[in-house]
């Protein structure tokens, strides 16, 4: 929190931002401005709320805050940045950036809020450094929405790939390193992305679909009737990183491509040697580099997963309840930095036990547990319940009566 504190200009925002983070981090069931507010010992959500939505603090300069502390305490000179995006299930349509959309948190199209996030992972471990709210053409062709949910009437549609360049931009500006990109099919399979990597010299292990085409010295080919032309010596046992149950072993195979650009451009083939399944990654760096790092990188685009698991159950990444931009905003990015303290600790663990003993390094759910027992020491007298209770119960009265008003009044 000391590492934050200078982007409050005033006490109150200070203090009220270290108990929303330990709020955070603690094991709430339900994790919004009412419930930490109470947790926190305030006697009504409205400070909470200001904090949130109309205090003078950005939370892009926390934002970067947050980088340099995960790239300080989780430095790796082999680091991956994995892009990827996750949806939040919404309803209504005045939440900023929501619409009906595929979402892999549903797995299906349903009312959502979309968001890329960009993680550094490394050996120590993993945290997001960025984040960039997805704001769909039904939001940026409507000006006056986009005013209304706290966005710039001139915002401009930017795709998944966009976002994800813009934040990897971002990173190398600010002065840290990482050679290595990983990401799914919606960002492999982006020239544009691509390009811009290369250009900066980044090296990437990106996914793309079996139907995509890859330039070679005999034509381009499909990647999945390419692969059919591979003899049985091409292909390798290597794990892909170690699992919770084990090293995940894969078959894999890789295949030089034909480019004008300077630099190692390859595909690489994944199999799983259990059902046959094939997944295909376009490759680049800047000389050419062992199978065995491009499998690693590879293996590496899990940790977002691990991230999203991980920021939701722990520090309430996808708990949110604000509607406008800046509240958005400034939630995630709290909530980036609430998981990556767990992840610091965590890390430290680690560190402190490098062989092995009779007890398994404490993991971020241990870690969150101890916290909050030992640390966080929320208010659980009578009177502070029963004061919370009657104030929950008259706000609701509230809202009921004024539903019902506006009922009557559409049927008149």
């Amino acid at each position: 929190m000391g590492r934050i504190a200078g982007r409050f200009t005033r006490v109150e925002p200070r203090r009220r931002v270290r108990q929303l983070v330990l709020g955070l981090l603690s094991d709430l069931p339900r994790k919004n401005c009412w419930t930490i507010a109470e947790c926190a010992g305030e006697a009504a959500p409205d400070g909470m709320q200001h904090l949130l939505g109309r205090a003078k603090w950005d939370a892009d300069q926390v934002r970067d805050d947050v980088r340099g502390y995960v790239v300080e305490h989780l430095h790796d000179e082999q680091a991956v940045l994995v892009v990827d995006e996750t949806g939040d299930v919404k309803k209504g349509t005045h939440t900023v950036g929501v619409q009906r959309q595929y979402t892999g948190t549903a797995g299906r199209i349903e009312n959502s809020q979309v968001a890329v996030y960009l993680v550094y992972a490394g050996r120590r471990g993993h945290a997001a450094v960025d984040r960039e709210l997805y704001v769909p053409h039904s939001w940026t062709d409507l000006p006056d929405r986009c005013r209304a949910a706290g966005l710039d009437d001139q915002t401009a549609f930017a795709t998944k790939p966009e976002l994800a360049a813009r934040m990897i931009g971002r990173f190398l500006d600010a002065g840290h390193r990482a050679p290595w990109v990983a990401g799914d099919e919606v960002y492999g399979g982006n020239p544009k992305l691509r390009a811009a990597l290369e250009e900066r010299g980044c090296g990437y292990v990106l996914a793309v679909a079996r139907t995509h085409e890859v330039p070679t010295p005999a034509g381009k080919f499909r990647a999945d009737i390419l692969v059919k032309k591979l003899p049985k010596r091409a292909w390798q046992k290597l794990s892909a990183g170690a699992g919770t149950k084990g090293h995940r072993f894969y078959d894999w195979a890789v295949i030089d491509l034909a480019r004008p650009a300077p630099g190692s451009h390859r595909l690489l083939i994944r199999r799983n040697r259990s059902t046959g399944e094939l997944a295909f990654y376009r490759c680049y760096s800047s000389r050419p580099v062992p199978l065995t790092t491009l499998v690693r990188v590879a293996g590496s685009r899990w940790r977002v997963e691990e991230f999203f698991q991980s920021g939701k159950g722990l520090a309430g990444l996808d708990e949110h309840q604000v509607r406008r931009f800046v509240s958005w905003s400034r939630w995630v990015t709290l909530a980036m930095l609430a998981h990556a303290f767990l992840a610091v600790v965590r890390a430290g663990e680690h560190a402190r036990q490098p062989g092995p003993t009779d007890l398994i390094p404490l993991t971020c759910n241990e870690i969150q547990r101890l916290f909050t027992t030992l640390v966080i020491r929320p208010v659980h007298d009578a009177t502070h319940r029963l004061g919370w209770s009657h104030w929950c119960r008259h706000h609701q009265a509230r809202a009921q009566a004024s539903y019902y008003r506006r009922q009557a009044a559409n049927q008149a």
